[in-house]
């Protein structure tokens, strides 16, 4: 039986806010510009790159986004817990729960991409102890599951 860490996930308004108060709290600013790449990557359905971001946000305010700057606060971002980042896909996922962390583990659909978020405690603390165990120092472990979603296992 596997232990999920429990919390409460924030959505639409409310977890902008839940973001915005996290991000204080770690004594950054929330800029307009940094609302701004936060509500574009919430707005995806689905693990986003920074240029998919930029382009998102150059569209919605009809002007040149530059991408490094995007870059920059979507590395803010993760180090504040508020974005997640999927690394084999090199894209990012908001945080639902920024005001809690932990480790996380991703599903990730080889055909259409969808992403899922799970938590479980038990397994990212096996997995950091099996780190230590072997000499190393576990900062930010990082699991991803390949495979199908439900969804295109079905069609399969």
């Amino acid at each position: 039986m596997s232990q999920a860490h429990a919390h409460h996930e924030h959505s639409g308004k409310a977890l902008a806010l839940a973001a915005q108060a996290t991000l204080e709290r770690a004594g950054e600013q929330w800029t307009a510009m940094r609302s701004s790449v936060f509500d574009a990557l919430a707005g995806f359905d689905r693990p986003a790159s920074a240029y998919d971001v930029t382009d998102a946000i150059s569209k919605r305010e009809n002007r040149r986004v530059a991408a490094n700057s995007v870059y920059r606060i979507l590395d803010l971002f993760v180090g504040a817990n508020l974005v997640r980042r999927v690394e084999s896909q090199n894209a990012y996922v908001v945080n639902a729960h920024p005001d809690c962390l932990h480790d996380c583990i991703f599903l990730v659909c080889d055909r259409c991409g969808r992403t899922t978020h799970l938590d479980d405690d038990l397994i990212t603390r096996r997995v950091r102890a099996v780190a230590q165990k072997a000499g190393y120092v576990p900062e930010r472990p990082v699991i991803e599951v390949r495979g199908l979603c439900q969804e295109c296992a079905s069609e399969t």
